[in-house]
């Protein structure tokens, strides 16, 4: 079992940057690849960003490349998600997810995680 909390929760305007953090307790976390995945309004949920259990292994998707950073501090078990130049496109509830296949590969498809947590939800104003 894998609990996961994510915290982070945002009102910002166009431009400006907000971290999401995702604490994990339960199974030995550090051995989880983790996910970010988005759930806009009106639209299926997807994947932002992704890190292997390694943490040497990151994906993210097209849309926020070279503005969203994940990474992971395996001393506090807990992965972030850095949100830089913000768009109103962002707004919706983020999820953190995890994956205990112990494969060192990332993957960007919600079938993969198991867990899950209750979701934050950020918007972005224009």
């Amino acid at each position: 079992q894998v609990q996961l909390v994510e915290s982070g929760v945002g009102l910002v305007q166009t431009g400006r940057s907000l971290r999401l953090s995702c604490a994990a307790s339960g199974r030995t976390f550090s051995s989880c690849g983790v996910a970010w995945f988005r759930h806009a309004p009106g639209k299926e949920r997807k994947c932002v960003s992704a890190i292997s259990q390694s943490g040497r292994s990151t994906y993210y998707a097209d849309s926020v490349k070279g503005r969203f950073t994940i990474s992971r501090d395996y001393g506090k078990n807990t992965v972030y998600l850095q949100m830089n130049s913000l768009k109103p496109e962002d707004t919706g509830v983020y999820y953190c997810a995890a994956d205990t296949s112990k494969s060192p590969f990332v993957y960007s498809s919600a079938s993969t995680y198991e867990y899950w947590g209750q979701g934050t939800k950020v918007t972005v104003s224009s």
